[in-house]
């Protein structure tokens, strides 16, 4: 029972104890006062009707003083109870009649209990609801809990650290609980669950020094995001500037998938699709592209490919090897593969120790001295990126953590150095865009890298994600047992594209049209996100 439900109970049996009061008094006055004995459901009836200004009936014009004085009580103590009950009783009753409030229970099985909400959430809730996996966010501020219920996410007002609120959300019933707050709050939230349930405990960290506590506390795995992304652009840091392959997803053999970043003054910058004839030319086939922060599957034949263009393409070893020749400029071959990175943050720290490693030279830029900073100045100072050699460098890394911070240096850095490759790191995925119309080459949002990793953890899929932006999956789909490609039409219904199909231990790439499926193969399929969700969602 919350407070205005408390205090109107009280409220009304405060007044059912004074108009009982009142018609003992009445009942009394009519008898020795008036000559009238009445009998005491009359005089009750005669009370209510004075409190609710309704009329008096035949009892109206008493002849005694006494009897004359109790009525104007009466009246007066009526009026005032009306004005008294409006703000009390009546207004809260109609607001909680009018809103919609978020509860603060629900009954379920086998869902996932996420305490509090962020941008990470809602990804997960997207994969969640794709897969019609049920789930539950605690939300201890109660505004922002009935925010989120008048948006339709699925919300209750709770304190998430307190073991009764986990009880009320079934967390026993539950799959997994993904306590993602505030450090030192998620490690209570990860006691608090322990001591509730035996349930699988994901917790996220923002500083990766304190993922101990987490797992002392009770978690089962724990999450740091920016060590994620920091990892993720380091990757796509060597693959872009080495004439080698990078990380390939082998997918049988020597038949693998790659992201092919193309360079200013390649064979491939400039020319489209239908043009460039990597087929032909290479035996490789373009599953996708990256055309200006925007995944396309399969590219329009008629889409220019430039450097700011990421080609997914799948193949033989040798077959990517020749295509990777092909995206190399000459230009960017002769520099001496110098990274700078913007952002000494445990981003940028993980982009650092992670290129380093691979024997590549780096200048750290940050706004605060450090042994590692190269050199310290303002991000979005001409005359700090002067001073790091922005000319001689082959890839900038901006690892900063505001993404309007980060959407200026990245056209600063174009200006000072039209063909330099601008890799960077967004906050929200709503900076994406902006990023890649300022300039940047490649964006990872740390709300997607995050939030899709957790579901596939939570999921338990068998999930090769690439680079976190690009899926490949392997999965059974009997429904379309007996259909061809053509007829399935896969890549046109969901932006899918099947690449290999396993059948009986025998690993299948060379596929027509006309490749008859079979219920129990096992499909591999390379899409985004939301492609390989509406697969889901159509197929399985």
């Amino acid at each position: 029972m919350n407070t205005w439900q408390r205090r109107t109970a009280y409220s009304l049996l405060g007044l059912a104890v004074l108009m009982l009061a009142y018609a003992l008094v009445y009942d009394y006055g009519m008898s020795t006062f008036e000559n009238e004995p009445e009998t005491f459901l009359h005089s009750l009836q005669v009370v209510v009707e004075t409190f609710t200004t309704t009329g008096f009936g035949s009892d109206a014009g008493w002849q005694s003083p006494v009897m004359n004085v109790l009525v104007i009580l009466m009246d007066l103590t009526g009026v005032a109870l009306i004005f008294l009950a409006l703000p009390v009783v009546v207004f809260p009753l109609l607001d909680e009649t009018l809103s919609r409030s978020a509860p603060t229970t629900i009954e379920d099985t086998d869902h996932v209990v996420i305490c509090a909400y962020t941008p990470r959430g809602r990804t997960l809730i997207e994969e969640l609801d794709s897969r019609d996996v049920s789930y539950v966010v605690v939300e201890p501020d109660r505004d922002r809990a009935d925010e989120l219920y008048e948006e339709g996410v699925r919300v209750v007002h709770g304190d998430p650290e307190a073991p009764e609120t986990l009880e009320r959300v079934d967390l026993g019933a539950a799959r997994a609980l993904v306590a993602d707050a505030a450090d030192e709050q998620n490690a209570s939230i990860a006691l608090a669950a322990a001591d509730t349930a035996d349930t699988r405990i994901i917790t996220f960290v923002e500083d990766a020094t304190v993922a101990d506590y987490h797992r002392y506390a009770g978690a089962d795995e724990v999450f740091s995001p920016r060590r994620l992304v920091g990892e993720s652009l380091a990757d796509t840091v060597t693959t872009a500037i080495s004439t080698e392959l990078g990380d390939v997803i082998e997918i049988a053999g020597d038949f693998e998938i790659a992201e092919l970043p193309i360079q200013a003054g390649s064979d491939l910058d400039g020319v489209r699709i239908a043009e460039s004839a990597i087929t032909e030319r290479t035996g490789a086939n373009v599953v996708g592209a990256w055309l200006r922060g925007e995944f396309v599957s399969p590219p329009d034949p008629n889409d220019r490919i430039d450097e700011h263009s990421i080609l997914l393409v799948a193949g033989h070893e040798a077959e990517l090897e020749q295509l990777k020749e092909l995206t190399l400029s000459d230009t960017r071959s002769r520099r001496r593969g110098r990274v700078v990175i913007v952002g000494f943050g445990e981003v940028g720290t993980t982009v650092y120790e992670a290129v380093s490693r691979a024997g590549i030279e780096t200048v750290v830029v940050d706004h605060e001295d450090d042994p590692a900073v190269d050199v310290v100045g303002d991000a979005v100072d001409k005359a700090t990126f002067r001073e790091a050699g922005i000319d001689d460098a082959n890839a900038v890394v901006l690892a900063l953590p505001d993404d309007t911070l980060t959407v200026f240096a990245t056209l600063v850095i174009r200006e000072l150095a039209p063909d330099v490759e601008i890799i960077a790191r967004a906050k929200e995925t709503a900076g994406i865009r902006k990023l890649y119309r300022a300039g940047a080459d490649y964006v990872l949002a740390l709300a997607t890298v995050s939030g899709r990793m957790l579901a596939s953890t939570i999921l338990d899929e068998d999930v090769m994600s690439f680079d976190k932006q690009i899926e490949v999956v392997r999965t059974q789909c009997p429904a379309l047992g007996g259909q061809t490609l053509r007829e399935a039409d896969i890549r046109a219904r969901t932006g899918c594209t099947v690449i290999a199909v396993e059948r009986n231990s025998d690993v299948r790439t060379e596929l027509g049209p006309e490749f008859e499926l079979r219920a129990d193969d096992d499909l591999v399929l390379v899409g985004t996100d939301a492609a390989i969700n509406q697969f889901a969602a159509r197929f399985e």
